[in-house]
């Protein structure tokens, strides 16, 4: 997949994806306006151009900017090494939106009427944990 920032300043490469997922948290939202549309990418991901401007957002995650127009660019979660890329990027693609996380973050003005698999961002949380 290739894709670019609205200026075109920076260029995305990323090995061919299908799925999209929208995270509801109150980060992705204050960052994007509304619910963040991501492309799970792994750590195959290649930029070009410009340089993407990194924000330690928490401490398991850095989120990426285009430094001349701001296009948000990726979510980098630290511990898995992986690339989640904005689906914005890759205008050509015909994405299939099939989850949904942090839903008991998702504010009452929106509704979407996809059947998709819904987590709570304890649900997700969970995920990483350890077992005993």
């Amino acid at each position: 997949m290739k894709g670019k920032c609205l200026c075109g300043a920076i260029e995305v490469v990323a090995n061919d994806q299908q799925e999209v997922g929208l995270c509801h948290c109150t980060n992705c939202r204050r960052w994007s306006g509304g619910p963040m549309f991501a492309v799970h990418c792994g750590s195959q991901v290649e930029f070009s151009g410009a340089e993407p401007v990194r924000y330690r957002s928490s401490d398991w995650a850095e989120r990426g900017f285009c430094p001349t127009c701001g296009t948000h660019l990726f979510y980098f979660l630290l511990p898995a090494n992986e690339y989640i890329l904005t689906a914005g990027l890759f205008q050509d693609r015909a994405f299939e939106l099939t989850n949904e996380v942090f839903v008991d973050e998702q504010p009452p003005f929106y509704a979407l009427k996809n059947e998709t698999k819904k987590l709570t961002g304890q649900q997700v949380f969970d995920q990483f944990e350890p077992e005993a």
